[in-house]
């Protein structure tokens, strides 16, 4: 290992548990592993097909082929649905009183959210067998896709201010500090190649670049993400080609090469994704609290449309 020169750079850089994300089932980022890589195909497949089905079912209930919209079939399915969307208000209420504390975690009343949320709005769909009837139950069909297609919206925004689907919301000190660790940690890949350093560097300084007009500045954070991608590629390839010259030239064990290039492309990859983060934060953090103020009131107006299709299909 000694040979290859600043390789021992980044091998240094990196304990034993380093080895460890490299194994870490993830459906972000680049695959790790094989194992990571089969996973997500067969994650992708079963969601094709489940969208699949799903699909061919919509368009036998639109048909008619399964059941008629004023069966006792479509009337369960539909109270199921409604209530499930009913029960989406036990999420904002187990957060805001603090009597409900004891009544189960955070993380499982937002997974039962998440839940209702995608299968309340399928039942009513399935419920109204994809037509518009009265008026109260295209009042309260529309209210519902509003409110799902809001919660879809409020999901994207959610996963850029937090760890994961369920972890801590990020602060910006934390995301500060996180940079912080990963620049130092970068440092290791610099001596692969002299530009990688003033690359990275100058990617930094354009996300928390401030200057420009509103529209320069809404592009850039639009295409941040994606640049930052782009940069990640350019620069794992000049790594590998840096390290497979180095093994030319001074040899070594094959196996060695290949660690140390998932070393560094897993630092590379952790500095840009941490940049990002931070440089985005607060505009993230300032859209989710914009998101809330208009979801709370589409999800009132779901509640109130509802009642009203009751009351009418029970009076009328």
């Amino acid at each position: 290992m000694g040979r290859l020169g600043p390789v021992n750079q980044i091998q240094e850089s990196m304990n034993t548990s380093a080895l460890g994300p490299m194994t870490v089932i993830s459906l972000e980022g680049e695959a790790k592993s094989s194992s990571e890589k089969v996973f997500r195909g067969a994650w992708r497949v079963s969601i094709t097909l489940l969208v699949g089905l799903l699909v061919f079912l919509a368009w036998l209930v639109r048909t008619g082929e399964l059941y008629d919209s004023n069966s006792d079939f479509a009337y369960n399915i539909g109270l199921i649905g409604g209530l499930l969307m009913l029960s989406l208000l036990l999420y904002p209420l187990r957060k805001r009183i603090h009597a409900l504390d004891r009544l189960g975690k955070m993380e499982s009343w937002f997974k039962f959210h998440m839940i209702a949320g995608i299968t309340g709005p399928l039942l009513v769909l399935f419920h109204s067998t994809f037509r518009t009837g009265s008026l109260n139950g295209a009042m309260a069909l529309y209210a519902m896709l509003l409110v799902a297609c809001s919660g879809v919206v409020g999901r994207f925004i959610y996963r850029h201010i937090h760890r994961g689907l369920y972890g801590n919301q990020l602060t910006l000190a934390g995301a500060s500090a996180e940079l912080k660790e990963c620049a130092e940690n970068v440092r290791s890949v610099f001596a692969l190649r002299p530009d990688i350093e003033p690359r990275l560097k100058a990617f930094q300084d354009a996300a928390f670049d401030l200057s420009g007009s509103w529209q320069s500045r809404a592009w850039r954070f639009v295409s941040l993400r994606w640049r930052s991608r782009r940069l990640a590629k350019q620069i794992r390839r000049d790594a590998k080609n840096a390290l497979r010259k180095q093994f030319r030239k001074q040899g070594g064990r094959r196996r060695e090469v290949i660690v140390n290039y998932r070393l560094a492309r897993e630092q590379v990859d952790r500095y840009l994704d941490s940049v990002v983060k931070a440089s985005q934060l607060s505009v993230w953090e300032k859209l989710f609290s914009f998101w809330h103020v208009v979801h709370i009131p589409f999800l009132y107006l779901l509640v109130f449309s509802g009642v009203v299709h009751v009351v009418a299909v029970h009076m009328y």
